[in-house]
């Protein structure tokens, strides 16, 4: 595979910053042009658009984001339950610092373009269930570690996982508190613990 090109990757690299930081609709070619340090004859050498450059970004953001979780820590327990909630316990430790470090930019652009740009939500839609997907192994593992049939599947508990965690990202950006944030994923954790503790979610319940 050929070397991405360095003002490429920049401008890749700018679109994820600045769009988490202003939104997709408030962001100008310029200002990623500016945040990556080249013109807008480079950006345009590379994109066509600021909409072909955020179906790049999307993708670019896919492969970051895959491979950020993929070595992440909470992949070491032996118990598939236990790695599930330390999933949650890394979301909740990775929302540091300024909103937009930790906010999600598919989730951001999700918000604001999904009935105007269909190519694009659909961009976003993979990147989310994408990631959604790789959390229904362990959940069916720890269902079946724990003889438990209840009424609702892997993939929509990984999918609610989701959910909240982009929520959470909602009432940080309208409180700017990352605090109320952080509650919504403990929150997300008690309720995971009580799904599985659940006698009512038991195979063997009377």
């Amino acid at each position: 595979m050929a070397a991405r090109h360095d003002s490429k990757t920049r401008l890749l690299d700018a679109a994820l910053k600045v769009v988490r930081t202003r939104g997709y609709n408030a962001t100008r070619v310029e200002d990623i042009c500016a945040e990556a340090g080249v013109t807008k004859g480079s950006f345009f050498h590379h994109f066509k658009s600021k909409d072909d450059l955020a179906l790049a970004a999307v993708a670019h953001w896919i492969e970051m984001t895959g491979g950020f979780f993929a070595e992440a820590p909470y992949h070491a327990p032996a118990d598939p339950l236990d790695r599930l909630l330390a999933y949650v316990d890394f979301r909740k430790s990775i929302i540091e610092g300024d909103i937009a470090e930790f906010t999600c930019l598919v989730g951001t652009m999700t918000q604001e373009i999904h009935e105007s740009h269909p190519a694009l939500r659909d961009a976003c839609a993979a990147s989310i269930f994408g990631h959604a997907a790789t959390l229904e192994p362990d959940i069916e593992a720890a269902m079946r570690q724990r003889g438990i049939a209840p009424d609702w599947t892997p993939a929509s508990l990984a999918r609610h996982s989701q959910a909240v965690l982009q929520g959470a990202f909602i009432l940080a950006k309208a409180t700017g508190d990352r605090t109320v944030a952080r509650e919504s994923v403990d929150h997300l954790k008690r309720y995971i613990e009580l799904l599985f503790a659940s006698p009512f979610a038991r195979k063997d319940r009377p």
